[in-house]
């Protein structure tokens, strides 16, 4: 299971659906967010909701349970994004 797809699990379990629906849109995933910092940004939205449940998550977050993958990493870098952004990195482009 993707990591996004576990993590949009234990917000649903949580009974923070709105931000389950973020999830599995790729909303907080470490290859697949607009956010530069997704994890983070979860973090402090689960610190604004403040509920015992949202506190344990994120804490379950900060501590790293939803960081990407190797696996994922790895499928990142063979896609044709991955590749693009390595490319500019050996060139020195930003």
């Amino acid at each position: 299971m993707k990591t996004k797809d576990r993590l949009a699990e234990a917000l649903d379990n949580a009974g923070l659906t709105f931000l389950a629906d973020q999830a599995r849109k790729g909303m907080f995933d470490d290859f697949e967010s607009p956010l530069a910092m997704p994890i983070t940004a979860l973090a402090h939205e689960l610190q604004k909701v403040g509920t015992s449940a949202a506190t344990e998550l994120r804490r379950r977050v900060v501590d790293g349970e939803f960081d990407g993958t190797k696996e994922e990493a790895d499928e990142w870098a063979a896609s044709q994004e991955g590749r693009d952004i390595m490319n500019k990195l050996r060139k020195g482009e930003n």
